[in-house]
């Protein structure tokens, strides 16, 4: 895709908002006969985007690590139009991210939107697999690997979108090419922006290659939320950060988990999308290039190093190497 047929990093002024709910941004949508894959579908933001989707008709599998614990929980949901089905996987671990995906390929139906929704953030310094860092491995690499060992079903129908969550985390680190895996001096901060860098770097250079087979990729930041995410944070570190004041009252910028999931749901659906990709998306719309100047800056907008192709490239490349998986080779 040449750069002439990129799609503008700039607002739509689609009509909703960072309040904007799942329903709001899917209305009048029949989703009934498709079929979604999210990942981390069971808890906090992509609880909400699992029941979102399949209120509006469509099928969702939810992988999970802990299968009979996201039973559990989505059964909760209670009757939904579409059907909600679970499997096993851990993205931490390549193999089994990579047996998932190559078990939906080899199923007997096509996935119409994959939300790359699961991570883990600002976690103790971890090694995973071949000694890689917990956060880049399981935000990044897990979903890559099993992202392509799913091209085949994404590919079968054409028309197929795919969501990976990003976060305004990107803008605290580019990928570390020279250190990608802290083999000194980590810092969870620093890790989880390279992390959250390299989700949309990974959706910018999909949309690339899929462009021409019909299937388009989104990134998403999904707002400040409080989920599970937070587990490894002390409430005082998430005070000196300004999250919460003393009493606990969460910073008014926080979107409730329901309101995080309308840009997701967006991503994958939205008809204001359609022959579009390879954007980042905030507030239920596409987001514009982060303003220096604006002292809210660290808040909205994207990074250029987040979008850039070549960039994108060259981590598509990296991960490439270090998984052996590639579906477009």
């Amino acid at each position: 895709m040449t750069a002439q047929q990129r799609t503008p990093q700039q607002a739509l002024g689609s009509g909703f908002g960072m309040r904007s709910t799942p329903s709001e941004v899917i209305a009048g949508a029949d989703l009934s006969g498709k079929l979604a894959v999210v990942t981390g579908g069971y808890s906090g933001l992509g609880l909400e985007t699992t029941k979102g989707l399949a209120e509006a008709g469509a099928d969702v599998i939810v992988p999970a690590r802990r299968p009979d614990h996201a039973r559990e929980v989505l059964a909760g949901l209670g009757d939904t139009a579409g059907t909600i089905t679970v499997d096993e996987m851990d993205l931490g671990d390549v193999a089994s991210a990579g047996g998932f995906g190559q078990r939906i390929a080899d199923g007997d139906r096509s996935v119409d939107i994959l939300i790359n929704n699961a991570a883990i953030m600002a976690c103790p310094e971890t090694r995973v697999g071949d000694g890689w860092e917990a956060q880049f491995a399981t935000n990044h690499l897990g979903h890559y690997v099993m992202t392509n060992k799913m091209w085949p079903a994404l590919d079968a129908d054409g028309g197929a979108r795919v969501v990976a969550l990003s976060s305004t985390g990107h803008k605290l680190s580019d990928i570390r090419y020279d250190d990608i895996h802290f083999t000194s001096d980590y810092d969870k901060w620093i890790a989880y922006g390279q992390a959250k860098t390299a989700n949309s770097l990974f959706a910018v250079h999909l949309d690339a290659l899929g462009a021409e087979h019909g299937v388009r990729a989104f990134a998403v930041h999904p707002g400040g939320i409080m989920t599970e995410l937070q587990r490894h944070l002390p409430k005082e570190e998430m005070i000196a950060m300004g999250w919460m004041d003393e009493a606990g009252n969460i910073n008014e910028l926080f979107k409730t988990p329901e309101q995080g999931a309308s840009t997701s749901i967006f991503a994958a659906t939205s008809p204001q999308l359609d022959g579009m990709g390879g954007v980042y998306c905030e507030d239920a719309d596409i987001a514009n290039l982060e303003d220096p100047d604006n002292a809210m800056g660290r808040f909205f907008g994207v990074k250029p190093y987040a979008i850039d192709a070549a960039n994108a490239a060259k981590l598509w490349d990296v991960s490439a190497a270090a998984t052996g998986v590639n579906a477009f080779v």
